[in-house]
């Protein structure tokens, strides 16, 4: 359903302080698309600010080399100036971490630009389409109703925001006005071949033994239709990698030829265990995370567990293997 973006602008002009932020354990569409927003603001005249409750992941430090992304830290008095508060690519609390409670606190307008199926009520002007492949396209959309040009460094955000969410376009969000899009960003300066060297081929040493170890415990049940792997708090210390690191390995469960549910157990330094979900099939992963309390899309979601790795391996493999049984 198409956006209408009259009040967004409304809220631009009237206001000059933004803070954006973006979810815990951010991507590529929430990165890109909050720094290009951002960058458009900016080049607007407004004061902008940008911040995230959680590690940055290294692979996305090429996209703001200034490091112009701040890290929270509660209770947030630093980033109490604000007059609006923007959030890209989640409209939930617990993807919002320590950030939440401080923007429960914050007696300010604010936006939630997303388009993921699964939405708490923030409090904010809702712009979400969940028809849209990324955020990124609608910070894209966003952007042009503003009236601005879109930079180079803009375009390149937006361009991985638009890539990293559709497989490097090949998903099946993927569709021809995808393609498009990503035409308008190359004309505005963006670079797909620099930007692809550095997401898929400068992976670090940590990461790449990572990988092994989600590969070497990979299993296959329910007549193979259902893939999963496990990461334990042990393997940080063991290969040298951080929790960002496990970005996409989940992936690597439905290139197993024949399964229809992939999973990726992780568990957590603070307790619990993060379930990433993906599906090839009718299962809707999305309705399933969120009986854990999560969410997401409908072929790729998540949800963290407050148990043990066994005990969540155990609830979550009996849900999903239950909901293929009606696929």
């Amino acid at each position: 359903m198409p956006i209408d973006w009259a009040p967004f602008i409304d809220l631009v002009r009237r206001y000059q302080r933004f803070l954006l932020t973006t979810h815990v354990r951010p991507d590529g569409d929430g990165i890109g698309s909050m720094l290009a927003l951002g960058d458009v603001l900016g080049q607007m005249g407004k004061e902008v600010r940008q911040v995230i409750a959680s590690f940055f992941p290294p692979r996305y430090r090429f996209l703001d080399p200034d490091q112009r992304i701040e890290i929270f830290a509660k209770p947030g008095d630093a980033w109490r100036a604000t007059d609006v508060v923007i959030v890209l690519d989640t409209g939930t609390w617990n993807q919002l971490g320590d950030f939440g409670p401080f923007l429960q606190g914050l007696a300010v307008p604010k936006v939630v630009i997303d388009h993921h199926e699964t939405q708490d009520d923030l409090g904010a002007l809702r712009l979400v389409d969940t028809s849209a492949e990324a955020t990124g396209r609608l910070a894209f959309q966003g952007i042009r109703a503003l009236g601005q040009p879109l930079g180079q460094k803009a375009a390149n955000a937006l361009l991985v925001a638009l890539a990293m969410d559709t497989g490097w376009f090949r998903h099946a969000n993927t569709h021809a006005a995808t393609f498009f899009l990503a035409g308008d960003l190359v004309q505005a300066g963006a670079q797909p071949t620099p930007a692809h060297d550095q997401l898929f081929e400068n992976n670090s040493l940590p990461r790449l033994k990572l990988l092994g170890l989600v590969l070497d415990r990979l299993q296959v049940i329910d007549a193979g239709r259902v893939a999963y792997s496990e990461i334990r708090v042990a393997d940080y210390a063991a290969t040298g990698a951080t929790p960002p690191d496990t970005e996409d390995l989940v992936n690597y469960t439905l290139s197993v030829a024949g399964v229809k549910v992939g999973l990726l157990f992780m568990e957590q330094l603070k307790g619990g265990v993060k379930v990433s979900f993906r599906s090839r099939s009718k299962v809707d992963v999305a309705r399933l995370a969120e009986r854990f309390g999560g969410g997401g899309h409908r072929q790729a979601s998540g949800a963290t567990v407050p148990a043990s790795l066994p005990e969540t391996r155990t609830r979550i493999l009996d849900a999903v293997t239950a909901a293929l049984l009606t696929d």
